[in-house]
């Protein structure tokens, strides 16, 4: 019998998503565990399988892994199913870049700003800042461009879905749940063309977490 996967995480975490459509990309099977890292009980929890109190974390039977970058690269080489990551090397270094850019420069502004202080804060009943919501819009553009630039040149963000896709896709949809990140995305044309021709992809309506 395989070993269970289990997949640790909060629903609404941008990077839960991204390991959800890992798996799903791949076939999966596993279980979803539901862990609140902002609650003191489940943050407690969280400690005992991450030291850094993040989501997700992914149990392959007595493996467990966190950080969400190695756990689609693991999902990726641990299963059979099609490959997430592209087989020429030129195209693998831009996916992988794409994976590093959106964790070191588009999470903040996209996801921690925008999403949450304008979408998610409010959806919860609780205050969002709009001073906040405006640093993120006016950082955000740095990000999207170095982003644009790669959609631009055509080996990744092209039309298919894999790593690099699952941990764009959740972010840059998160951000367009607002208004003004949504007309901020307009102005850049390959990453919105991009975004136009995934968004209504299976996997992805699938991993909506539907909030905002």
């Amino acid at each position: 019998m395989a070993d269970a996967v289990t997949l640790h995480g909060y629903h609404f975490s941008v990077y839960m998503r991204a390991a959800r459509m890992a798996l799903a990309l791949k076939g999966v099977p596993y279980t979803e565990h539901e862990v609140n890292p902002f609650d003191e009980a489940g943050r407690a929890g969280l400690m005992a399988l991450n030291p850094f109190g993040r989501v997700p974390v992914l149990q392959h039977g007595a493996f467990t892994l966190y950080e969400t970058a190695a756990i689609t690269g693991y999902i990726d080489r641990a299963f059979d199913g099609p490959p997430l990551m592209p087989a020429e090397a030129k195209a693998a270094a831009r996916a992988a870049q794409v994976i590093g850019i959106v964790d070191a420069y588009a999470y903040v502004p996209l996801v921690r700003q925008v999403f949450s202080h304008g979408v998610f804060r409010p959806a919860e009943g609780h205050q969002g800042s709009a001073e906040v919501v405006a640093e993120g819009l006016r950082v955000a553009p740095r990000a999207l461009g170095a982003l644009e630039a790669i959609a631009a040149e055509g080996l990744v963000l092209c039309g298919g879905l894999g790593r690099a896709e699952c941990h764009l896709v959740p972010m840059v949809d998160a951000f367009c749940r607002h208004e003004a990140g949504a007309e901020l995305l307009e102005g850049f044309a390959a990453l919105s063309a991009w975004w136009a021709g995934v968004r209504d992809a299976p996997v992805v309506k699938a991993s909506d977490p539907r909030l905002g």
